[in-house]
């Protein structure tokens, strides 16, 4: 690990707050609006404003645990939390765009009457309150998966309510009711392509992928690059979470040439061109008197004694 090497800080919690709690203030208002209107759909509404808080509450949780420091085994403290967090939310916001796709074919088939001045007051007080709480989120720290699936799950919301108040213009204009169902599936198609796209960020994380636009094989060339450098093998590249990539490696060097001089050089080529700056490197002089490929691995000593 480089000398000095910092966690970076978890941030985005006081504007994750903020958001709950202008959710919630809504949809209590929206459950006491459905009950005195005696409105299903007000109600139904504020049930799907139920899942939103929670994600938020969840990922507000996940974002102060991710902050807590390294403790006990846990040498990397709580940070894949938020990784966790992520493909929850995510996954919600995966079956929530199936549901919707499912009502809106059923209305399709069989539009119910609905109330379009009702839908439209609704529609227009869900967009004051999700743009407010897409603004708070889009100044929060967004290399976060956390963050950035939060922020999917109020900016479907802030589409869905949209397009529910054109719909509702649409209704009360020209009577034509199957414009609800078809805003519907618009937002459900936006929420599919939101929850594919953090599904994978947060699977790449999970099964320690290289970090999205990082090449192993360009690292190790850049790594071989250094003149006194004869191999790099047992080359790993991976995110503990988000914005956090590490990397270890097992570096050989000429024979007479100073290794903690070559490793300092290597981790200052790793930070600056890759950004990597958590690092691991076992620097070991190469005593084979031959360069191997990138990758390949020195033969092992005991087995050629063994030969001999």
């Amino acid at each position: 690990m480089t000398a000095g090497h910092v966690h970076l800080p978890v941030t985005g919690t006081r504007r994750l707050g903020m958001a709950l709690a202008l959710i919630v203030a809504f949809m209590a208002g929206e459950v006491v609006a459905g009950i005195v209107a005696h409105s299903l759909a007000l109600l139904s509404d504020a049930a799907h404003m139920l899942t939103d808080a929670a994600a938020l509450a969840l990922a507000l949780a996940a974002a102060r645990l991710a902050a807590r420091p390294p403790k006990g085994g846990l040498t990397f403290g709580l940070r894949r939390v938020e990784i966790l967090s992520g493909l929850f939310n995510a996954a919600t916001l995966l079956v929530l765009s199936l549901l919707v796709i499912a009502a809106a074919v059923r209305r399709l088939v069989a539009p119910p009457e609905v109330d379009g001045a009702t839908m439209l007051g609704v529609a227009l007080a869900g967009i004051g309150v999700n743009l407010l709480a897409t603004w708070q989120l889009a100044g929060a720290n967004r290399t976060s998966l956390n963050i950035r699936a939060s922020y999917a799950h109020i900016l479907t919301d802030l589409y869905a309510f949209i397009g529910t108040g054109i719909a509702a213009a649409v209704i009360l204009i020209t009577g034509f009711r199957r414009a609800d169902a078809i805003a519907s599936l618009g937002v459900a198609a936006l929420m599919l392509h939101a929850s594919a796209h953090l599904l994978r960020e947060a699977l790449r994380v999970l099964l320690e992928a290289a970090p999205e636009g990082m090449s192993p094989k360009e690292i190790g060339e850049s790594l071989e690059g250094h003149p006194c450098v004869t191999n790099v093998h047992d080359l790993h590249v991976w995110e503990i979470t988000t914005g956090f990539p590490a990397l270890s490696a097992h570096v050989l060097v000429r024979p007479g040439d100073d290794c903690h001089a070559v490793r300092e050089d290597l981790e200052r080529l790793l930070e600056d061109r890759f950004g990597i700056d958590h690092t691991t490197l076992q620097v070991d002089h190469d005593q084979r008197g031959r360069l191997l490929s990138i990758g390949e691995r020195p033969p092992d000593k005991d087995k050629e004694t063994g030969a001999r």
